[in-house]
């Protein structure tokens, strides 16, 4: 399962964490805005903006599981199991892929408001990528520094909320994670106050019971209510490495440890990588399960009018500082 969020301090940021069992073989891909998307059922994308984010690489082919363009617009795909349906290609639409959606997205929008346009016209289809990549069930966030939505394809048809608490995670739907936000108005990061009984001098015994009832468990529906408590109380400094390192404390809340989440198969999910990018600067940073240090790609570094896609494998591996080293150069332990 994943989470995904979005954050605003002097910049807007944009991240979410990747949990599973296993991993794809991720990279952060920088596609420039001459490379080619080829796509099933409409004319290729062969001029479009460019995009960071991680990707499968597929020879040449980027598969997006979140990304954002040079426009500082940020969109993810999350787990919806169960729940996502895709369609046949219809006369008339804009018959676009599953693993297509994003670039079609970040190609041609710089904002939720142009997206919401393109969204009008939309069909998801069920075209699979190959048959070692077959459809997956998903479904989107999207956002940029003013606003966020959520996009479902159910039976019922592509449904598009606003996300004003700019948080996902995975089932249920949207609209039922977002009313069950109801259930813990009472939260809160103040200490509480006797309301039990005028009759009874009750007082907090410990810090942070403003809070108690905020769900603790793995679950999607509980980690979409404790991410979205920690986000709309999240305090932070405006620096760059404030911004950052609140990010990752934000989804550190919904981090998934090896051993507490066993599957069927006998294996673990566990968070594999967790993101945040700077959308408005367009450098992506991430940390592995096994690398706390953060890793950052600056998408500007490279040829945004390019035709290649440039691609960096996810640094693995702690990187431990040994502060009383007998020189300045780190040390591994």
């Amino acid at each position: 399962m994943c989470t995904a969020a979005t954050y605003r301090s002097q910049d807007f940021y944009f991240g979410r964490t990747f949990d599973y069992e296993f991993n794809y073989g991720e990279e952060v891909v920088v596609t420039p805005r001459n490379y080619s998307f080829q796509l099933r059922h409409q004319n290729a994308l062969t001029e479009h903006y460019a995009m960071i984010g991680i990707a499968h690489m597929v020879g040449d082919y980027p598969l997006y599981y979140d990304a954002v363009n040079e426009k500082g617009l940020g969109m993810a795909g999350l787990n919806f199991a169960g729940n996502a349906v895709y369609c046949k290609p219809k006369e008339g639409r804009d018959n676009i892929a599953q693993f297509e959606f994003i670039p079609w997205i970040l190609g041609q929008c710089a904002t939720v408001q142009e997206a919401r346009t393109l969204l009008a016209h939309i069909n998801l289809v069920d075209t699979q990528f190959s048959e070692q990549f077959p459809t997956s069930q998903l479904h989107w966030i999207l956002a940029d520094r003013d606003e966020a939505i959520t996009i479902e394809a159910t039976r019922e048809g592509l449904n598009i909320y606003d996300n004003p608490v700019g948080v996902l995670t995975n089932n249920p739907p949207f609209d039922k994670q977002l009313f069950r936000l109801n259930d813990y108005s009472y939260l809160s990061p103040d200490q509480p106050v006797n309301h039990f009984s005028e009759q009874l001098q009750l007082q907090p015994y410990s810090r942070g019971m403003g809070a108690m009832g905020l769900p603790g468990d793995l679950s999607s529906a509980s980690r979409f209510v404790r991410v979205a408590f920690t986000k709309m109380n999240s305090v932070s400094g405006t620096s760059e490495s404030e911004s950052v390192s609140q990010f990752f404390h934000i989804l550190g809340s919904v981090a998934q440890t090896r051993g507490c989440c066993r599957l069927e198969n006998g294996k673990y999910e566990i968070t594999i990588y967790t993101s945040c990018c700077n959308a408005d600067r367009g450098i992506y940073y991430y940390t592995t399960y096994e690398n706390h240090q953060i890793t950052a790609v600056d998408m500007y570094r490279e040829n945004l009018d390019g035709e290649i896609p440039v691609h960096y494998p996810l640094v693995q591996g702690e990187h431990i500082l040994l502060q009383n080293a007998a020189d300045t150069t780190e040390e591994k332990l």
